[in-house]
């Protein structure tokens, strides 16, 4: 498993996405473009009543953004776009009409929050602490912060943007409802989701689409928001503070 991908896969009447990159499953451009596509083609496959979002190995759910590519950014655009990048997987999520239920095996950070507290529904592994990492590198949690906020509060998203350098426990995650459950190992958590998964797609279709739209009443505007927060991640990426510190990260 050296090089990245996406893949979906259907049994039963449930769709597994799987994403995976080499360097703790971090999101580059490719990657973040690939599964919004997956996402959305997922999202009008009839033989698909139900999403499970994964990734691969077992450490790391998601690093969040590839240092690597916002090392190389050099303009506001090009940092806009980068940044959309994420906006566009959450908006993909928010408009799928299928419930989606994330399988958190591991440490997330950044973005990978965000696509955390997306997902209509999260079950992780006791070792699937998160961090808001953004602020100690000189930018902030933009772009996730509508779904962030939306799914844990805005207290508990303020603790964590604030305390950037800090991993908040799984405990922490689940008592701010950002995981409806957490188990000991990776094959608990997996027999949990399929079991969910496969129950809740033996449901009705059209009731589970009703649900999913009531879920998400009132974000009809993210279209505009997150790419406007793209926007002040993709200027502030360019500051001498931010430049200086990604520098170590090389």
């Amino acid at each position: 498993m050296d090089e990245s991908y996406v893949k979906l896969r259907v049994d039963k009447r449930v769709g597994y996405i799987e994403f995976f990159h080499p360097n703790r499953n971090s999101m580059p451009s490719d990657v973040l473009a690939l599964l919004a596509k997956t996402i959305t083609e997922a999202g009008s496959n009839n033989d698909i009543n139900v999403i499970v979002l994964k990734s691969g190995g077992n450490r790391t759910f998601c690093a969040g953004a590839s240092f690597n590519e916002v090392i190389s950014i050099e303009n506001p655009e090009t940092g806009t776009l980068f940044f959309s990048g994420f906006a566009n997987v959450i908006n993909a999520i928010r408009k799928c009409p299928k419930l989606i239920i994330g399988r958190i095996q591991g440490k997330t950070v950044g973005g990978g929050v965000g696509l955390a507290a997306a997902a209509d529904y999260c079950l992780a592994t006791k070792y699937a602490s998160i961090r808001l990492s953004e602020l100690s590198i000189g930018i902030g949690p933009f772009v996730i912060e509508p779904v962030v906020t939306r799914k844990i509060g805005l207290p508990a998203m303020s603790q964590m943007t604030i305390d950037a350098e800090t991993f908040f426990s799984a405990e922490f995650a689940k008592e701010k409802g950002l995981y409806a459950d957490i188990f000991e190992t990776a094959e608990e958590l997996d027999e949990a989701v399929e079991s969910l998964a496969t129950k809740l797609a033996s449901y009705n279709p059209e009731a589970l689409a009703e649900m999913k739209t009531v879920f998400w009443k009132g974000t009809d505007h993210w279209d505009t928001l997150l790419i406007e927060r793209a926007k002040i991640s993709g200027k502030l990426v360019l500051s001498k503070f931010t430049k200086k510190t990604l520098k170590r990260f090389r």
